[in-house]
């Protein structure tokens, strides 16, 4: 399998997540998102969005990072990060649904907001863009802190897809300043996430 990411996307970062956890091996491809080499007309025919990830398993081509979690498991059976049981396995889905819907938007407000605009040569914060955002996060944050309530997973008691989809964006909190300190469970739990082994040999260097 070719994987074309860029190990800062917590996007790629969720495809990179799996397939450490999986033990499959793929053909990591760096695309340069500053030089824009997801515009070029080579990548767009894959990936008609010019965003990553994008996967190619044998002529295979996929996009969007939560569907290739998914068939990246749905190609090792019986593995926890998506398990069998249909309950189990639609409860994934339903809060890899949820971080698409809500999460990612929330966090990706203040990611952008307060780390990647002012890199990307867009000028300084918005402080109403970052009060809206700043609202929205705590909107969610509260749903996914009361989920964790007394579980050490979002669903069952291994990690999923869930965990990695939803921890995935957090791996930005301190320099987007997501405001966490009021939510001890969504701490704790991203503290076990941290541990696990596929978390650490996908982190990133992170910038200045």
């Amino acid at each position: 399998m070719k994987l074309y990411v860029n190990p800062m996307s917590p996007n790629s970062r969720k495809a990179l997540l799996a397939a450490h956890d999986l033990g499959i091996p793929v053909e990591a491809q760096v695309v340069d998102l500053v030089k824009g080499e997801t515009k070029t007309p080579a990548y767009l025919k894959m990936n008609p969005n010019g965003m990553v990830p994008t996967l190619d398993d044998d002529g295979f081509v996929l996009w969007e990072s939560n569907a290739i979690m998914q068939y990246m498991a749905s190609t090792k059976p019986g593995n926890a990060l998506l398990p069998d049981e249909p309950k189990a396995r639609a409860d994934v889905l339903r809060w890899q649904s949820w971080e698409l819907a809500h999460w990612d938007p929330a966090c990706g407000t203040l990611i952008w907001e307060n780390m990647l605009k002012q890199a990307f040569g867009a000028g300084a914060a918005d402080p109403v863009a970052v009060k809206a955002g700043e609202e929205k996060f705590h909107r969610f944050a509260r749903i996914l802190d009361a989920r964790l309530a007394g579980r050490e997973w979002v669903v069952g008691a291994a990690p999923t897809l869930a965990d990695y989809s939803l921890a995935s964006y957090l791996m930005y909190a301190q320099p987007a300043k997501m405001p966490l300190d009021s939510y001890s469970n969504i701490k704790r739990w991203l503290g076990n996430v941290e541990k696990r082994e596929a978390w650490k040999a996908t982190q990133p260097r992170m910038p200045a």
